[in-house]
């Protein structure tokens, strides 16, 4: 199971963070259910490594 930190632009918050996502157990934000999920950065990367991993 592999971990990762990714920082980026959060809508949803209008600033700066970094997502903590866990294969296997999903991340510390909305994602996939963010409504802002279609256009955002972070989100566009956690599911880049899911599909990398077999999710």
């Amino acid at each position: 199971m592999s971990e990762y930190c990714i920082s980026g632009y959060c809508r949803r918050t209008d600033s700066a963070r970094t997502v903590f996502y866990e294969e296997g157990e999903g991340a510390d934000c909305a994602w996939p259910d963010c409504v802002y999920a279609p256009d955002c950065p972070i989100a566009r990367e956690i599911s880049q490594i899911d599909k990398q991993d077999g999710g």
